[in-house]
């Protein structure tokens, strides 16, 4: 029972959050329980989203941070840096997307409003579209940006619902 192939799993994000919250959950309710620590311990992976460079964005439980329902976030094929900067990891942090973000916002304050309108899109579950984004030349991938926010924003509705993490990403990130 140590680890399970991975399973597929897309929420549109145009669901609204109630509804992508709920379903989420009600597939993390489907896990078969694990029979102790270690190997014996039932670990899943959900592949999430498919970029199109073919790699893929997974979540994976249990997150090890926090008890319930919460995951973690992971990335195929990209690193981002811990905090202390001394460690590459294949999970994003709300610190690299903020960083990744200032950078996008110095290079074209006009390609920046145009992706934080997008954000902003996402943020309000109105859009799962992910075509004719903004260029940038620096950072990451405005796609991979886009879709991790997504499941960033997800996230802390799962583990923050009754004190609304969302709005609280939401407004850590720079403003145009």
């Amino acid at each position: 029972m140590s680890k399970h192939e991975p399973i597929s799993f897309e929420l549109n994000n145009s669901l609204g959050r109630k509804k992508i919250r709920t379903l989420l959950i009600t597939k993390f309710l489907e896990e078969e329980p694990g029979n102790g620590t270690g190997d014996l311990a039932s670990k899943y992976t959900y592949y999430v989203e498919e970029l199109n460079n073919g790699n893929k964005i997974y979540i994976t439980r249990p997150a090890g941070r926090n008890n319930g329902m919460d995951f973690i976030i992971n990335v195929q094929g990209e690193y981002f840096l811990s905090r202390s900067g001394k460690r590459r990891l294949k999970s994003p942090a709300h610190h690299n997307i903020e960083a990744d973000l200032k950078i996008k916002k110095l290079e074209s304050p006009k390609n920046y409003n145009k992706l934080y309108d997008l954000i902003f899109k996402i943020y309000n579950c109105e859009t799962n579209e992910f075509t004719n984004l903004p260029e940038f030349k620096n950072g990451y991938d405005t796609e991979l940006i886009l879709k991790i926010l997504k499941w960033l924003f997800i996230e802390q509705d799962v583990t923050y619902w009754n004190n609304s993490g969302r709005k609280m990403l939401m407004n850590s990130l720079p403003k145009p």
